[in-house]
């Protein structure tokens, strides 16, 4: 990780941070098919950092309708991606508000989105990192939240 030295005279703003992705290791994702690469998410020491990286996702992933109180950026760098019944591909950027929910969610070809999930600014709900960007191993689908 890389951050500058600069302050500025108020030493209010905070200088920024750099990674690489060749410096994370691939971690296992709660849905069926799921890898990422984390380069940013939120700790009891940082609360608002978003979470912030890259998805790999295998021919076949897929998550059900669910929900989250965040606001996140979707944008698609390789494959296919079909979300309720529509077709996305490479150079797509998907917005989710707060709150807002994912539809059904799917995959034939595989392939890598770029994700970043923050605080949602009139929800105040927090992307949630443990137990769902660094698992051991994964639930059943059906013991995730799903609920609307």
């Amino acid at each position: 990780m890389q951050q500058t030295k600069a302050i500025t005279p108020q030493g209010k703003h905070l200088p920024y941070e750099a990674r690489h992705i060749n410096d994370v290791e691939w971690e296992t994702i709660r849905w069926p098919g799921e890898t990422g690469k984390m380069l940013f998410h939120p700790r009891s020491e940082r609360p608002t950092e978003p979470n912030a990286g890259i998805l790999r996702l295998e021919p076949g992933a897929h998550h059900p309708l669910h929900n989250h109180d965040f606001a996140q950026v979707w944008y698609i760098l390789s494959g296919e991606f079909t979300i309720d019944e529509t077709k996305y591909g490479p150079g797509t950027m998907i917005f989710h508000p707060d709150p807002h929910f994912e539809g059904k969610f799917e995959t034939q070809t595989g392939g890598d989105i770029l994700i970043v999930q923050y605080p949602g600014p009139t929800t105040g709900g927090r992307p949630i990192y443990d137990e769902r960007f660094n698992m051991e191993q994964r639930r059943p689908v059906s013991k995730e939240r799903t609920d609307m």
